[in-house]
Parts: C-alpha cells; structure tokens; sequence
C-alpha cells in the first residue's frame, strides 16, 4: 500500500513537471465529453463515489487508456492556461476531482483541482515560466484569488 501511494505521489509529481515543460495537458474525449471514473477514497454527502476527469502529462500515457469502457475515446490537448483557468477552476465548483496519470486499470493520483492548480502555479514561478491568463491579471493574481477561495 505504501508503495502505491509513493506510486501515485512520483506520477502526480511527474504529471507537474511535464505539464510545465510542454504547456500541455491531455484528456481524453468522445463526443459526449471527457473520459471520468469514481474515487476510491471520497464521497459525497449522498455516499456515492466522488467523479472524477482523468487528464494525462502526455499524449501517450493518455492514448494507452483508450481500453475497456474508454475505447471510443481519443486524446486531445488542453493548453495548461485553459486547464488552469477553466478546468481546474470549474471542476472545483463543480465538486469534482482531477485523476492525474491514471494507468490502464484506472489508478491514479486523485486531486483537489485547486491544490493542483497551486501546485503547477508554484512551479512555473520556481521555474520563472509564465502563462498568458484570460482571466486573471497573471500568476500571482491567480494563485492569491484561489488561496482565498481555499480559506472561506
């Protein structure tokens, strides 16, 4: 067990520096809209599973999922400012989780869309990267408005 959380921690980490890299995230989709799983950890008050929008670092680690129940899906890419500001931010107020890096049998880093998007704002600006951002003025106006979000 510990192992796999030590697993899930280096993928989600891994997921982080790519993403940074490349300034892209992949999903994959169908034209009903993006592949989702189930939590194994959290659920909602109801008690059913929390949903989750699994996204990939790469095009590869994304197409080797389209197995099983995601065979009619197809990677597609998400700039990093889009999955930043849109994603991150409307799955939060749509109480849903980011899979990160999910494997084939559908393992994976399971994340709160806000501590991720922290966590990849950190990095750019530990790496002195920048996104161009719509909806905020930049970075560090992004990240002070989310930490206030996470405080209320």
């Amino acid at each position: 067990m510990l192992q796999d959380q030590i697993t899930l921690k280096n993928r989600y980490k891994d997921f982080i520096k790519k993403v940074i890299e490349t300034e892209v995230v992949y999903g994959l989709k169908d034209d009903k809209g993006y592949a989702t799983s189930y939590s194994n950890d959290l659920e909602y008050d109801d008690g059913e599973p929390v949903q989750i929008i699994c996204f990939w670092s790469d095009v590869a680690r994304a197409k080797s999922c389209v197995d099983k129940e995601w065979n009619r899906y197809e990677a597609s890419s998400i700039p990093l400012n889009e999955f930043l500001e849109n994603w991150c931010l409307g799955m939060n107020s749509d109480g849903l989780l980011v899979g990160v890096n999910f494997d084939i049998n559908l393992f994976g880093y399971e994340a709160e869309p806000l501590e991720l998007a922290l966590a990849i704002i950190e990095e750019l600006t530990k790496k002195n990267k920048s996104v161009i951002l719509r909806k905020f003025n930049d970075l560090e106006d992004m990240e002070t408005q989310i930490k206030e979000v996470l405080k209320d």
